[in-house]
């Protein structure tokens, strides 16, 4: 069966959630938006494509930083409304320079830094 990106449940902006997780060991690195467009980029071309609505345009994890995602496989929720792309990961997946944006705990009542940036050198 051939996948179609309009078959997705998109938000009111026309945007899907999609959660990036690292191959092999499901660390969870991310999450960002996509519209059709950059689902069907990311399908495409195999570099994991975002829409930023703060630039209203595409980005593709790692143009700049080099710390890109090779897409492994996309997944579609049941509700298909959610994406989860298992990537392989090059570098740090946040742009703090962490391996992942969720690098702080709530622990009791306390926000707690669980993830130092990576060194550059």
């Amino acid at each position: 069966m051939s996948f179609d990106p309009a078959t997705l449940v998109y938000d009111a902006n026309g945007l899907i959630p999609c959660i990036a997780q690292q191959e092999g060991t499901g660390e969870v690195l991310m999450m960002a938006w996509m519209n059709a467009d950059a689902v069907a980029r990311t399908l495409a071309t195999g570099r994991v494509t975002y829409w930023s609505r703060s630039r209203q345009s595409f980005w593709v994890k790692g143009e700049s930083s080099g710390h890109v995602q090779k897409l492994v496989e996309l997944r579609v929720d049941c509700d298909r409304d959610c994406l989860l792309a298992v990537v392989d990961q090059t570098g740090p997946a946040c742009h703090t320079n962490r391996r992942s944006c969720f690098y702080t705990a709530l622990r009791g009542g306390e926000e707690v830094e669980i993830m130092t940036p990576v060194s550059e050198g």
